[in-house]
Protein backbone atom coordinates (compact mmCIF):
# COMPACT_ATOMS: atom_id res chain seq x y z
CA UNK A 1 0.00 0.00 0.00
CA UNK A 2 1.28 3.50 -0.80
CA UNK A 3 1.72 6.02 1.99
CA UNK A 4 -1.30 7.93 0.64
CA UNK A 5 -3.47 4.84 1.09
CA UNK A 6 -2.27 4.14 4.63
CA UNK A 7 -5.17 4.03 7.10
CA UNK A 8 -5.22 6.65 9.85
CA UNK A 9 -7.54 7.35 12.76
CA UNK A 10 -9.51 10.59 12.59
CA UNK A 11 -9.76 11.90 16.18
CA UNK A 12 -11.26 14.78 18.14
CA UNK A 13 -9.20 17.15 20.30
CA UNK A 14 -9.30 14.63 23.16
CA UNK A 15 -7.90 11.86 20.95
CA UNK A 16 -11.21 9.98 20.76
CA UNK A 17 -11.37 8.01 17.52
CA UNK A 18 -14.12 9.26 15.22
CA UNK A 19 -13.38 7.00 12.27
CA UNK A 20 -10.72 5.71 9.93
CA UNK A 21 -9.57 7.59 6.82
CA UNK A 22 -6.63 7.41 4.45
CA UNK A 23 -3.46 9.40 4.93
CA UNK A 24 -4.29 11.20 1.67
CA UNK A 25 -7.60 12.34 3.19
CA UNK A 26 -5.78 13.53 6.32
CA UNK A 27 -3.51 15.69 4.17
CA UNK A 28 -6.12 16.85 1.66
CA UNK A 29 -8.78 17.77 4.23
CA UNK A 30 -6.64 18.65 7.28
CA UNK A 31 -8.24 15.89 9.37
CA UNK A 32 -7.10 15.70 12.99
CA UNK A 33 -5.06 12.55 13.65
CA UNK A 34 -2.75 11.01 16.27
CA UNK A 35 1.00 11.62 16.06
CA UNK A 36 4.08 10.98 18.16
CA UNK A 37 7.25 13.02 18.60
CA UNK A 38 10.53 11.64 19.95
CA UNK A 39 13.18 14.16 20.96
CA UNK A 40 16.57 12.42 21.08
CA UNK A 41 19.06 13.76 23.60
CA UNK A 42 22.64 12.64 23.98
CA UNK A 43 23.55 10.55 27.01
CA UNK A 44 24.52 13.63 29.01
CA UNK A 45 21.30 15.43 28.10
CA UNK A 46 23.21 18.41 26.72
CA UNK A 47 22.57 18.06 22.96
CA UNK A 48 19.45 17.46 20.87
CA UNK A 49 19.56 15.37 17.70
CA UNK A 50 17.74 17.40 15.04
CA UNK A 51 17.13 16.49 11.43
CA UNK A 52 16.22 18.09 8.13
CA UNK A 53 13.26 16.46 6.43
CA UNK A 54 13.57 15.09 2.91
CA UNK A 55 12.48 17.44 0.14
CA UNK A 56 9.77 15.03 -1.02
CA UNK A 57 7.86 15.05 2.30
CA UNK A 58 4.21 16.12 1.95
CA UNK A 59 4.31 18.48 4.94
CA UNK A 60 7.14 20.97 5.55
CA UNK A 61 9.57 19.49 3.00
CA UNK A 62 13.25 20.27 3.67
CA UNK A 63 12.43 21.93 7.01
CA UNK A 64 14.38 21.11 10.15
CA UNK A 65 12.65 19.12 12.87
CA UNK A 66 13.32 18.94 16.61
CA UNK A 67 12.00 15.40 16.91
CA UNK A 68 11.57 12.19 14.98
CA UNK A 69 8.05 10.87 14.72
CA UNK A 70 4.94 10.59 12.68
CA UNK A 71 1.41 9.35 12.38
CA UNK A 72 0.18 6.53 14.63
CA UNK A 73 -1.25 3.44 12.98
CA UNK A 74 -4.86 2.43 13.48
CA UNK A 75 -5.16 1.00 17.00
CA UNK A 76 -1.43 1.43 17.62
CA UNK A 77 -0.54 2.36 21.21
CA UNK A 78 1.28 5.68 21.55
CA UNK A 79 4.53 4.22 22.90
CA UNK A 80 4.58 1.51 20.22
CA UNK A 81 4.17 4.17 17.52
CA UNK A 82 7.03 6.17 19.06
CA UNK A 83 9.35 3.15 19.12
CA UNK A 84 8.44 2.30 15.52
CA UNK A 85 8.92 5.85 14.25
CA UNK A 86 12.29 6.22 16.01
CA UNK A 87 13.50 3.00 14.43
CA UNK A 88 12.11 3.83 10.97
CA UNK A 89 13.29 7.43 10.76
CA UNK A 90 16.49 7.41 12.80
CA UNK A 91 17.45 3.74 12.93
CA UNK A 92 17.69 4.03 16.72
CA UNK A 93 16.36 1.90 19.55
CA UNK A 94 16.27 3.60 22.95
CA UNK A 95 14.20 3.69 26.10
CA UNK A 96 11.47 6.28 25.79
CA UNK A 97 10.17 8.64 28.45
CA UNK A 98 6.73 10.17 27.97
CA UNK A 99 6.96 13.91 28.67
CA UNK A 100 3.60 15.30 27.58
CA UNK A 101 0.87 15.69 25.06
CA UNK A 102 -0.89 18.43 23.17
CA UNK A 103 -2.79 19.53 20.10
CA UNK A 104 -1.50 21.41 17.09
CA UNK A 105 -3.78 23.15 14.59
CA UNK A 106 -2.34 25.33 11.83
CA UNK A 107 -1.38 25.38 8.17
CA UNK A 108 -3.75 22.52 7.26
CA UNK A 109 -2.30 20.24 9.93
CA UNK A 110 -4.42 19.10 12.88
CA UNK A 111 -2.90 16.62 15.29
CA UNK A 112 -3.18 15.24 18.79
CA UNK A 113 0.33 14.33 19.84
CA UNK A 114 2.22 12.53 22.56
CA UNK A 115 5.79 13.66 23.12
CA UNK A 116 8.60 11.38 24.25
CA UNK A 117 12.29 11.81 24.90
CA UNK A 118 15.02 9.24 24.35
CA UNK A 119 18.71 9.21 25.27
CA UNK A 120 21.31 7.93 22.85
CA UNK A 121 24.90 8.62 21.90
CA UNK A 122 24.54 6.49 18.76
CA UNK A 123 24.64 8.14 15.38
CA UNK A 124 21.41 7.64 13.45
CA UNK A 125 21.47 5.82 10.12
CA UNK A 126 18.04 7.07 8.94
CA UNK A 127 17.02 3.94 7.03
CA UNK A 128 13.68 5.04 5.55
CA UNK A 129 14.96 8.01 3.54
CA UNK A 130 12.71 10.57 5.24
CA UNK A 131 15.73 12.36 6.73
CA UNK A 132 18.10 14.39 4.55
CA UNK A 133 20.55 15.55 7.23
CA UNK A 134 21.13 15.31 10.99
CA UNK A 135 22.95 17.47 13.52
CA UNK A 136 23.55 17.54 17.26
CA UNK A 137 22.57 20.97 18.65
CA UNK A 138 23.60 22.08 22.16
CA UNK A 139 20.48 22.71 24.25
CA UNK A 140 22.16 25.89 25.49
CA UNK A 141 21.98 27.30 21.95
CA UNK A 142 18.74 25.72 20.77
CA UNK A 143 16.67 28.91 20.86
CA UNK A 144 19.12 30.73 18.57
CA UNK A 145 19.41 27.67 16.32
CA UNK A 146 15.61 27.54 15.87
CA UNK A 147 15.44 31.28 15.17
CA UNK A 148 17.99 31.01 12.34
CA UNK A 149 16.37 28.36 10.13
CA UNK A 150 13.05 26.94 8.97
CA UNK A 151 11.87 24.47 11.62
CA UNK A 152 8.64 22.46 11.59
CA UNK A 153 6.20 24.60 13.57
CA UNK A 154 4.46 21.62 15.16
CA UNK A 155 7.68 20.37 16.74
CA UNK A 156 8.47 23.89 17.99
CA UNK A 157 4.99 24.15 19.53
CA UNK A 158 4.75 20.63 20.93
CA UNK A 159 8.33 19.50 21.65
CA UNK A 160 10.31 22.60 22.59
CA UNK A 161 8.29 23.27 25.79
CA UNK A 162 9.29 19.81 27.07
CA UNK A 163 13.04 20.30 26.66
CA UNK A 164 15.12 21.66 29.51
CA UNK A 165 16.54 24.56 27.52
CA UNK A 166 18.77 26.83 29.65
CA UNK A 167 17.37 30.35 30.13
CA UNK A 168 18.76 33.18 28.03
CA UNK A 169 18.91 31.16 24.81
Amino acid sequence: MSAAGELVEAVDVDGTVLGVVTRAEVRDRGIRHRTVFIAVLDGAGEHLLVHRRAGWKDVWPSAWDLAFGGICGVGEPWADAAERELAEEAGLAASLTWVGEGCYDAEGVAEVAHVFTARSDDEPNCPDGEVAEVAWVPLAGLGAWVAERPVCPDSVALVLPHLAVPQGC
